[in-house]
């Protein structure tokens, strides 16, 4: 590993050069909506929710106004609410276990598998009872959850299986794309993701046309026609000009996952030997690397260590859900999931992104070489 220079460090995410790779086209169609005047759910919406699904795989797709809209509609349009239990990771952000308690269900944390960070399979059966509704697996850091034995746990018991793939646009569980292989699937488009835009939007993929038309009428305040509304609804549409710069950005995603694989493959091999644990990619399957996430025996002194070479760095995810105050009154403690308790102590996740330079990726190397 041959030592590099980099003064101004390395950032653990850059958006300016995309951007600006970007603008032109984008600012023309811009100019264009404004042209035409249709702001909210205009022709650039309706185009990206099918290039969408067709990309996904699924017959249909809805877009909304962010990840967690998706989550919430999702899990309203298949009924599920007050009474409820949804089994889900604790080791994920927040909106996940929210969503639930927003339709009035019970979130279950299940223990996830050490080394894909993932749901367990075995933890989620064990968890599975009357009020159990839905699996909602999360595809943590952009790798795919064990969807086959998920998938037939769900139809052992009757459940729903709700796939929140906000980190992982583009993955492959097998050979289908993540979002494909549930009773919908939940992306968000927050800047910092594979597939992100310039705001906040999100996406709900589905092949039940029952619970696409449930999901349409609910991102718009539960209208079934103008001035008409069957149940309450939420205002979560996705604007024109966010949609304008989606379908830009889905035409280059594979252009950008392989970006982003090559810095994974660079951090591989440079980081191996050393005393922590690199990412797992599946055996089948595409890991889409919204973020490279590695396994420390001294994280906390290797983020001091790297925030002093201004590397920047995430500590994804310091606490369980389960321990969180908000769900104090589940009855978790500490030892209850095992698994999340040890890696919230030990994960770190590095800069990547589809610009970053292998010489950026030496420096990095180099430092938690160093420490």
């Amino acid at each position: 590993m041959t030592q590099q220079t980099a003064p101004e460090g390395v950032p653990y995410l850059s958006l300016q050069q995309e951007f600006h790779s970007l603008q032109a086209e984008w600012f023309s169609r811009i100019e264009s909506i404004g042209a035409g005047g249709a702001f909210i759910l205009g022709p650039h919406v309706r185009a990206f929710e099918q290039e969408a699904a067709a990309y996904i795989g699924s017959e249909f797709a809805v877009a909304v106004a962010n990840g967690t809209d998706a989550l919430v509609l999702s899990l309203r349009a298949l009924d599920i609410g007050p009474g409820d239990e949804v089994i889900t990771s604790p080791f994920t952000f927040f909106a996940t276990a929210e969503a639930i308690s927003i339709v009035g269900a019970t979130p279950v944390f299940a223990d996830i598998d050490e080394a894909s960070f993932n749901l367990d399979p075995e933890s989620v059966a064990a968890r599975i009872n009357e009020r159990t509704r839905a699996i909602l697996p999360v595809h943590i850091f952009g790798n795919p959850a064990d969807m086959e034995r998920l998938n037939q746990l769900a139809r052992q018991h009757g459940l729903k299986v709700i796939e929140d793939g906000a980190q992982a646009f583009g993955a492959h569980a097998g050979e289908s794309i993540v979002g494909s292989l549930g009773d919908s699937g939940c992306f968000s488009f927050y800047p910092t993701k594979v597939l992100g835009c310039y705001g906040d939007g999100g996406l709900i993929s589905t092949s039940d046309e029952v619970t696409r038309e449930r999901l349409l009428k609910l991102r718009n305040h539960g209208a079934s026609a103008p001035f008409t509304h069957d149940e309450l609804g939420y205002n979560s549409r996705l604007d024109e000009v966010q949609a304008a710069l989606l379908r830009i950005k889905l035409e280059k995603l594979e252009q950008d996952i392989a970006a982003r694989t090559q810095v994974a493959d660079w951090y591989d091999a440079r980081l191996a030997g050393l005393d922590l644990v690199t990412p797992l990619r599946p055996a089948r399957g595409r890991h889409a690397f919204n973020l490279y996430t590695i396994r420390h025996p001294r994280r906390d002194a290797l983020r001091a260590h790297l925030n002093e070479h201004r590397i920047g760095n995430s500590q994804c995810y310091p606490l369980g859900l389960h321990l969180q105050r908000i769900y104090a009154g589940l009855g978790y403690r500490p030892g209850d999931l095992p698994v999340v308790d040890r890696l919230c102590g030990e994960t770190l996740s590095l800069p990547i992104f589809p610009a970053m330079t292998e010489t950026q990726v030496d420096y990095v190397c180099d430092r938690v070489a160093g420490i």
